[in-house]
């Protein structure tokens, strides 16, 4: 996300870096490229107009344009206008005083209700609460379906009605008692959509708002359509009121105008973005964390989040002194890689690097997921002395690895190599510079691909 509007700033910051000192003439020249960058980004052309005003404001500034980094001050700037831009802090879910919460999901047909109020209820539950869902689109069957097979997928449950509730203010009401008396605290009430904004909508819409009187109120857009999403995004909040919203396939859109113009166009926070098609593809939105990617500064703190849900902490610690005792072995380093996959595409890892040294060009990088089950196919094929001492493995034994894994000989020499780099890399970062300055949190898994 974002990849394309964080090359152009990159750009615009690197010809500022190489400006000897900062004038108003380059400056504005740096402010027009930036104007150009957002409105190509899809950026709202009045959230753009704001912004260059602000930054203009305080670049143009004595304190700035006399200091001895200028160029810097000048990004530090920009950051801190993203910042307030895509909403200065993390918009936390609202839970009622008396449970059952009632969260309603609305938007327009094919934004992607239903699925993110599966991924929703995921969170949720994985956050330390007890949801439960319920569809009320009573006029396509296949939209309470698709809520039902979802949530079995997640052994959540989902309150599919009776046959006599044909309203979509029964199946609410009665999704609420249910909540009830299971003490389940959230009710997630995935609403119909249309495929634009009409008054029967609303009207149904208004109806659900008044009697279920609902802590939040979630428009679901897709990042992909743009500005149209953030005019849709708009007129729900005229007419219904939104408190917030859930922008979907945020992995896709490379520009990230819509993400940008939502908070300032609607006053509505962004509290989730969907980043893809898996369950467990739904973050909470960070504006800082996202004004950092923007400015290819990285977001490590979500990218360390994630390693923390994935990853068993007892495992972790076993790893870390297995690592310090010089007892590394290819069994370990299987499992290390079982616990990668759990992080998700190791693409949308990548991108959470800082793009800046060494880690330049990361985010561009091409993984193939199938390596990972290459390499576990070869560990498998090894018995248990050669996984725990890796020197047993000659010519004689590599051949029949090769031929038990349906690999060839040169792939086991690879992974051999892979392995022996990755007991030094995990050995100097738990060690080293890097382990002091991440405290207690330690990497679980070393890189496979060498």
């Amino acid at each position: 996300m974002f990849d394309s509007l964080s090359d152009k700033l990159q750009r615009v910051f690197k010809n500022l870096r190489g400006e000897g000192k900062l004038s108003a003439e380059n400056m504005e020249a740096a402010l027009k490229e930036i104007r150009v960058a957002l409105l190509e980004a899809d950026v709202h052309f009045k959230v753009v107009k704001a912004f260059i005003d602000a930054v203009r404001v305080k670049a143009l500034g004595a304190e700035v344009m006399d200091s001895f980094s200028p160029a810097q001050q000048v990004i530090k700037i920009v950051k801190d206008e993203l910042v307030a831009v895509l909403g200065t802090h993390a918009s936390r879910l609202r839970t009622a005083n008396q449970p059952p919460t009632v969260v309603m999901i609305v938007g327009l047909q094919g934004s992607g209700k239903t699925t993110s109020t599966a991924k929703l209820a995921r969170y949720l539950s994985k956050n330390g609460h007890r949801p439960m869902m319920v569809s009320v689109d009573v006029y396509r069957p296949a939209a309470r379906q698709q809520l039902a097979v979802l949530a079995k997928d997640l052994s959540l449950p989902v309150y599919e009605g009776l046959p006599e509730e044909t309203k979509p203010l029964q199946l609410a009401r009665s999704a609420r008692r249910e909540a009830e008396n299971n003490g389940r605290d959230i009710v997630l009430v995935d609403t119909a959509g249309r495929l634009h904004i009409d008054a029967d909508l609303m009207t149904e819409l208004s109806e659900l708002k008044e009697n279920l009187n609902p802590t939040e109120i979630l428009f679901v857009a897709d990042a992909m359509t743009g500005q149209d999403a953030v005019k849709s995004a708009d007129e729900f909040h005229k007419q219904l009121g939104i408190t917030g919203v859930i922008l979907t396939k945020m992995d896709g859109d490379a520009r990230g105008g819509a993400a940008l113009s939502i908070r300032h166009i609607t006053g509505q926070p962004l509290k989730f973005v969907g980043t893809g098609e898996k369950s467990d593809a739904l973050e909470a939105f960070h504006p800082d964390r996202a004004a950092s990617r923007i400015l290819g500064m990285g977001d490590v703190l979500s990218f360390i989040e994630k390693v923390e849900q994935a990853v068993d902490s007892k495992q972790a610690e076993t790893m870390q002194r297995k690592l310090l005792e010089d007892d590394f072995t290819l069994e370990d380093f299987k499992e290390q890689l079982k616990q990668l996959r759990k992080l998700g595409p190791l693409e949308g890892l990548l991108g959470m690097m800082p793009q800046i040294g060494p880690m330049k060009g990361l985010k561009d990088m091409k993984v193939d997921e199938k390596e990972i089950t290459r390499v576990v196919a070869i560990i498998d094929s090894m018995t248990y002395k050669e996984r725990a001492n890796h020197m047993l493995i000659n010519g004689t034994r590599r051949r029949r690895i090769a031929k038990g894994s349906g690999t060839s000989v040169n792939d086991v020499n690879n992974l051999l190599k892979q392995y022996g780099q990755a007991r030094k890399m995990m050995k100097s970062m738990s060690g080293g510079l890097l382990g002091k300055k991440m405290g207690k949190f330690k990497l679980p898994f070393a890189n496979p691909f060498g």
